[in-house]
């Protein structure tokens, strides 16, 4: 995509999903453009990869998937590793200080200590890319998993959902598709309403009967396997499955209930709930429905709580706002280090 010389300083910003891994390289902008990026920004390199979770695929693959695309962007950029100032990385699976050591301990064998590494959660990365590298306001990530994070201008955060679906992501892809099997299992033992989930989902995956859904399942139950059926059910709901509907609304209400729950412990909206606070809403299953639209039931969900809420549709992708994080918190420490 570009082709740099040696000594052209750049900063990488890592989106580390589920399903996928996107890294992008950006020139290192000057300070005085935070305030007025530039329109387009200039993108030098890009790559993606596999998922790069560790809780859903192990460390030793999110490892070596973050090393390779790394890697692979700076080719593509064509820059040297030297060049690299700053870099990072929204991740998903990362919750604790101890997960972002443990991503600082893999890149810095590969980085010297002046490269600034930062580690965030996905869902911070997300949020930037609506608010272009500003942490304020509440971001919902609705793809094969969920989790609604916000953040106060004074640096308060708080996170709802966001769990896995072991403990209960229902509004996400995989939910809303484990809600769907869930439910031709029913129908077909008598536990639960008929449904045209049952044919629909059986014709997809090329199955004949319920009961080979069980084997299907368990051979391989990734998140990104199981999330890839909702379209089916979007479809059924579509067509006036009222099973397939069910599922939905439910998921609607969980993904609104998840914003709501973050903005209330920040007080986002102020005191009395009518102020004014950017929601950014990013993922497949708010994106790619039409007549039942998953993502517009839960933006009049948010506004009927909150009228003020400003929702956001981010112009550039999450790993554009990780690099733009990385360019805030490298601006905020040199400014504290000229004060220090």
């Amino acid at each position: 995509m570009g082709s740099e010389s040696d000594d052209c300083k750049v900063m990488l910003g890592v989106d580390g999903g589920t399903t996928s891994t996107v890294c992008i390289c950006m020139p290192l902008l000057p300070f005085s453009d935070i305030h007025n990026l530039p329109d387009p920004l200039p993108l030098l390199g890009r790559a993606v990869a596999g998922s790069s979770n560790f809780n859903s695929v192990g460390e030793d693959v999110a490892r070596e998937t973050l090393e390779k695309i790394i890697a692979e962007t700076l080719s593509d950029a064509g820059v040297k590793r030297s060049a690299v100032q700053a870099i990072c990385l929204g991740l998903s699976g990362v919750n604790h200080s101890k997960d972002q050591e443990k991503i600082l301990g893999w890149l810095r064998s590969t980085f010297p200590s002046h490269v600034k590494l930062y580690i965030q959660n996905d869902a911070v990365a997300a949020l930037a890319s609506g608010t272009m590298g500003k942490l304020h306001g509440c971001v919902l990530i609705a793809g094969t998993g969920s989790i609604s994070y916000g953040f106060t201008e004074d640096g308060r955060e708080a996170r709802a959902a966001g769990a896995g679906p072991v403990l209960g992501d229902w509004g996400s892809g995989y939910g809303i598709a484990a809600q769907a099997l869930i439910a031709v299992m029913r129908a077909h033992d008598g536990r639960g309403p008929q449904t045209m989930l049952s044919s629909c989902i059986l014709q997809s995956l090329g199955l004949s009967y319920p009961d080979e859904l069980i084997g299907w399942t368990y051979a391989d139950p990734s998140w990104a396997r199981i999330a890839a059926l909702v379209p089916v059910v979007v479809s059924c709901a579509e067509d006036g499955d009222q099973v397939a509907d069910e599922i939905l609304h439910n998921a609607v209400q969980e993904l609104a209930i998840s914003v709501k729950a973050v903005v209330q412990r920040l007080h986002l909206a102020g005191e009395d709930g009518k102020g004014s606070f950017p929601v950014v809403m990013v993922g497949g299953v708010l994106e790619a429905n039409k007549k039942w639209n998953i993502g517009n039931e839960v933006t009049n969900s948010i506004l009927k709580t909150y009228p003020a809420a400003c929702i956001i549709r981010p112009k550039v992708e999450p790993a554009v706002g990780a690099a733009l994080l990385a360019l805030n918190f490298l601006m905020k420490e040199t400014v504290a280090n000229d004060h220090s």
